[in-house]
């Protein structure tokens, strides 16, 4: 599990550079409908090399669900609040752990203790200061971006409940199919700029449709499938850290104390929450 998740860090984490340097050629609802074609057609590809079959009638209402949730809104949700929003919308958009903990008490009986509610503030309040924000900015963009954040959490509830039994890799390629579709629609009925094809732009798809899409998403759902939702959805909040340490180290970002801090206070949360708690010793007279 601990190397599903250091590896999920690696590939989302360095993302954030690799999305910065797409922004330059590509419209963002475009790029998002490109990536997850690519990721589908890799997952697609897999399922046939492995003989994992289409995935049965009383899953697909399911799939469904979550590729429009995880794969179009969220995208879509994070795309449009990235006109107005700049770096606040990456700290919006990890709010997911909040809603998630907030689901998981009402549908899957997890418990919100006190504990997690800790965890999950410190890290929200480490995500302000790592990305130096003081003002929300425009709170229309501001609500469309924590619906982006809900809609992921509620992918994440619907998994837990319903495509437990089914396999990672099998549901995670439909609902990028899914995903890509309704994106490529939103597309043709939105007018998009042109895409700007050069080499940097074609590697940053690519790395976007492989390994982003295809590879982090599977090992997304595979942890969601094997871990509590409350903590997947904390843990998950390291990805912003290696993303800001990938944007000091490849694009020469400055390191602040604001920087520092914020690392401290998201791996201190984090490790509030998914450390297992010491079990209290009795004494025996």
């Amino acid at each position: 599990m601990m190397r599903a998740l250091f590896l999920l860090y690696a590939i989302w984490g360095f993302n954030w550079v690799v999305m910065k340097t797409a922004n330059a050629y590509f419209p963002p609802v475009l790029f998002v409908a490109f990536r997850f074609l690519i990721g589908a057609a890799v997952m697609l590809s897999v399922c046939a090399w492995r003989r994992i079959p289409v995935p049965e009638r009383k899953y697909w209402k399911w799939i469904a669900a979550t590729g429009i949730l995880q794969i179009a809104v969220n995208n879509v949700c994070m795309q449009i609040g990235m006109y107005s929003l700049t770096a606040v919308v990456s700290v919006l958009n990890y709010t997911m752990p909040v809603w998630m903990a907030i689901l998981a008490q009402l549908f899957l009986k997890e418990r919100l203790t006190l504990r997690k509610i800790a965890g999950i503030a410190i890290c929200i309040a480490g995500l302000f200061v790592l990305m130096d924000i003081h003002d929300l900015g425009n709170m229309t963009a501001v609500s469309i971006v924590l619906a982006g954040a809900a809609a992921w959490a509620a992918s994440g509830i619907i998994l837990k409940r319903h495509l437990q039994d089914s396999p990672p890799l099998q549901y995670s390629a439909w609902q990028m199919v899914v995903g890509s579709l309704l994106l490529f629609i939103v597309a043709l009925l939105v007018p998009q700029p042109p895409i700007h094809w050069t080499t940097t732009a074609a590697a940053c798809l690519l790395y976007n449709g492989i390994l982003a899409a295809a590879v982090g998403f599977f090992l997304w759902n595979y942890i969601l499938a094997h871990m509590e939702a409350g903590k997947a959805g904390v843990a998950i909040l390291v990805v912003p850290v290696v993303g800001v340490v990938s944007g000091i180290l490849v694009l020469g970002e400055a390191f602040t104390w604001h920087t520092a801090l914020g690392i401290l206070l998201v791996l201190g949360g984090v490790l509030l929450i998914v450390k297992p708690r010491r079990p209290r010793l009795s004494v025996v007279p």
